[in-house]
């Protein structure tokens, strides 16, 4: 074997293992990036369902309120 196989080997190997390190911690990031944009479009959603129920709510209130006032005014 000359010297320049055993360097082309040493670069192809030292190349693969750099590939493989890559392709490792590339692979969480892309799954985390995968995740992050489903929790946001989950996170979008609840808050929108408690944007909701707080109007409900909110409305709830200020009609018991109301019909309070009315009753208070008829006992007069």
């Amino acid at each position: 074997m000359s010297e320049s196989e055993v360097i082309s080997r040493r670069k192809a190997l030292s190349l693969m293992g750099l590939v493989a390190a890559f392709s490792l911690a590339a692979a969480p990031t892309v799954l985390t990036v995968s995740d992050a944009e489903a929790e946001t479009v989950g996170m979008e959603r609840r808050h929108e369902r408690r944007e909701h129920r707080r109007e409900r709510r909110h409305e709830r209130r200020e009609h018991r309120r109301e019909r309070r006032h009315e009753r208070r005014e008829h006992r007069d």
